[in-house]
C-alpha cells in the first residue's frame, strides 16, 4: 500500500448544482493498493489506520484528480497553431492534408507518440479522442496508448462526402473495419472505443446507418461526433439533409443520441437539439480555445444547463491552442465573462469539475475516475511549479485553498505539471531542470 500526503483538492458532486461541491485536505493523505483509492481524509487520520503503508510525500504541491479530455484530435498534434481561419476553411488548407499522411503506418506511430506524450505531459489521464480516417493508424494508436498506460476512448473517424478523396470510405468498409477495431481494441487494458463519423457534413445516411449498426450490435461503445460548430457549417449540413429539422435530427434518425455519447461544440444548438440531447443524457464538449481560435462562437452554457445538458471540456486539438485542461478551463471562464448576463459565472470549483469530474461522467467512466473517492482509480496530476516562476510565487501568497485553484487555473501551464498517474501507475514525471538527457 502506499499512502500519497498532500494538498488535494476534487468535485465529488457538481459546483453547478452543490455550492460547496469543492472538497479540499490541505495535508491529506489518500490510500492507494492496486491503483484503487482505500482511503481519502486527513493525513493523520489516514496514517494512523495505516502505519506500515509507503508514504508518498507531496507537499509543495497540489494534487488534483487526472483532467479529462472529452474531445482532441490524434491526427492533429503537429497542425497547431493555423490561426487566421475559420473551420472550413481550416479543414481544407491545414488539416486535411495532414490526416491523409496517417495512411503511412510509421509516420502514424511518430504522430501517436508525440500526441499521447502530450496528454501525459499536461496532466490529462483520460481522453475522448478522434482518431485516423486509416485503420491501420488506429492499430497503431491503441498500441501506443497501451504502452503509455493512459485511458483513451477512441476509434476509427469515417466520412463519405465532402472530404479528399483519400479520406472518404464506404458504409460497408466503415462497418467491417469498425467490427474489428471494436473486436480487437475494445475493453483492452485502459482502451474504450468510440464509433466515430466525423461530422454529418461528411456523413451520409448510409454511413450514419453504419455507424448505428455498430451501436446496436455493441451497445457498451462509445459515440462522438461535431455539432453545431461554425454556423456555416450547420446551414450545409442542413442542405445535405433537406428533411432534417436541425444538425442533431442525422445522428438521431440512425440511433447515436445516447448517454454513451459526446457532441463536440455546439456553439449553435437549437431548443429542440438540447432537449433532446439531456432526454437521452448526450453530453457536450466545450471546446473555448478553439471556439475562439477559429471564431465559431461563444458557448452557451446557460441554455444548456438549463435545458439539462451534461457539459465537459475538450481542448480540440489540433482546432484548439494547445492540450493543457488548464488553459481550456481559464477560456471557459473568459467566454462566460464576455457573454455577461447570458453566461454562467464560472469559480474555480466549476474550472476543476468541468475537467475531470465533468469529463468521467460524459465519458461513462464515474464510478471508475474523475475524483478522489474510495474505490476510484488513482488517477490524480500533482502541480508543483518551478520554484521562483509566478505561480509559484502566488501560491505561496494564497489566502484559502480556492484562491490556489484560482491560481493554477489562471497561470499553470504544462511547466507545472510534476507527476502523472494512470491506475496508480506513473505515466509522467518531470525532469528537473539541468538533468535532462545529454546535459
Amino acid at each position: 500500500m502506499t499512502l500519497y500526503r498532500a494538498t488535494f483538492m476534487h468535485t465529488p458532486e457538481s459546483p453547478f448544482t452543490a455550492p460547496d461541491a469543492l472538497q479540499v485536505q490541505e495535508d491529506g493523505g489518500l490510500l492507494v493498493e492496486d491503483g484503487r483509492i482505500l482511503a481519502s481524509g486527513p493525513y493523520a487520520e489516514v496514517r494512523a489506520n495505516s502505519p506500515r503503508a509507503e508514504v508518498v510525500d507531496l507537499r509543495g504541491g497540489v494534487l488534483l484528480p487526472g483532467f479529462i479530455d472529452t474531445h482532441v484530435h490524434y491526427p492533429q498534434v503537429r497542425v497547431l497553431g493555423g490561426l487566421g481561419m475559420q473551420l472550413l476553411e481550416w479543414l481544407d488548407k491545414n488539416t486535411l492534408p495532414e490526416e491523409a499522411r496517417l495512411s503511412d503506418p510509421t509516420y502514424a506511430r511518430a504522430v501517436a507518440r508525440e500526441f499521447l506524450s502530450a496528454l501525459a505531459s499536461n496532466g490529462t489521464t483520460t481522453a475522448l479522442v478522434f482518431g485516423s480516417h486509416y485503420a491501420s493508424a488506429m492499430d497503431v494508436f491503441f498500441e501506443e496508448a497501451t504502452r503509455t498506460g493512459l485511458r483513451v476512448v477512441a476509434g476509427q473517424v469515417v466520412s463519405d462526402r465532402l472530404l479528399r478523396p483519400e479520406l472518404h470510405t464506404t458504409p460497408e468498409r466503415a462497418y467491417a473495419e469498425g467490427k474489428a477495431l471494436i473486436e480487437r481494441w475494445h475493453g483492452v487494458g485502459r482502451a474504450l472505443y468510440a464509433v466515430t463519423p466525423r461530422f454529418a457534413l461528411s456523413a451520409s445516411e448510409a454511413l450514419l446507418d453504419a455507424c448505428g449498426t455498430l451501436m446496436r450490435e455493441f451497445p457498451d461503445v462509445r459515440f462522438t461526433s461535431h455539432i453545431n460548430e461554425n454556423p456555416r457549417e450547420v446551414q450545409t449540413v442542413l442542405e445535405l439533409f433537406p428533411g432534417a429539422r436541425d444538425y442533431l435530427d442525422p445522428y438521431e434518425q440512425a440511433g447515436l443520441v445516447t448517454h454513451r455519447g459526446v457532441l463536440a461544440h455546439n456553439v449553435h444548438p437549437t431548443d429542440r437539439e438540447l432537449g433532446v440531447m439531456a432526454a437521452h443524457h448526450c453530453s457536450a464538449a466545450h471546446c473555448p480555445c478553439s471556439n475562439s481560435a477559429l471564431g465559431s462562437g461563444l458557448f452557451p452554457l446557460r441554455r444548456h444547463l438549463q435545458a439539462g445538458v451534461h457539459v465537459a471540456l475538450g481542448t480540440d486539438v489540433g482546432g484548439g491552442t494547445g492540450f493543457s485542461m488548464l488553459k481550456e478551463g481559464l477560456q471557459a471562464y473568459f467566454m462566460q465573462q464576455l457573454l455577461g448576463t447570458a453566461g454562467v459565472p464560472l469559480g474555480p470549483a466549476h474550472l476543476l469539475y468541468l475537467s475531470t469530474r465533468a469529463g468521467a461522467q460524459a465519458l461513462d467512466l464515474g464510478d471508475l475516475t474523475g475524483d478522489f473517492g474510495v474505490g476510484k482509480a488513482f488517477d490524480a496530476v500533482c502541480l508543483r511549479p518551478p520554484e521562483g516562476t509566478t505561480l509559484d510565487t502566488v501560491l505561496n501568497h494564497a489566502d484559502s485553498p480556492e484562491r490556489m485553484l484560482a491560481d493554477l487555473f489562471t497561470l499553470g501551464t504544462q511547466q507545472d505539471v510534476a507527476q502523472v498517474w494512470v491506475g496508480g501507475d506513473p505515466v509522467y514525471r518531470r525532469v528537473p531542470a539541468g538533468q535532462e538527457v545529454g546535459v
